[in-house]
């Protein structure tokens, strides 16, 4: 059984004990939290698609840690003007457990 959710502005194919990363939640470390923009669920052939959402299913799942990703360096050249801007970025990420698929 599996499940394509909207987590925090992305989508995400989840199953039941999967850890993913993804954008930083506003839940402490160890919370429990529901996602209830389930996009699509297989039940072992049995297909939900959702307009836009499946009714009544959610994903439950418990936050095991906020972190930052890797460094992404952002460059900036113009030709024949002589600039040039080196800028780096982190972004900030949760590691959460999907528990169940509802």
């Amino acid at each position: 059984m599996y499940a394509i959710v909207d987590i925090a502005g992305q989508q995400f194919k989840v199953e039941k004990g999967s850890k993913i990363y993804c954008n930083r939640l506003h839940a402490e470390k160890g919370d429990e939290v529901n996602f209830n923009k389930v996009l699509l669920v297989d039940n072992d052939g049995a297909v939900k698609v959702g307009a836009p959402y499946v009714e009544g299913a959610s994903v439950k799942a418990k936050v095991l840690d906020h972190l930052k990703g890797d460094k992404v360096i952002v460059f900036h050249k113009i030709p024949h003007k002589g600039m040039d801007k080196k800028n780096g970025h982190r972004q900030c990420l949760s590691r959460i457990e999907v528990e169940e698929i509802i």
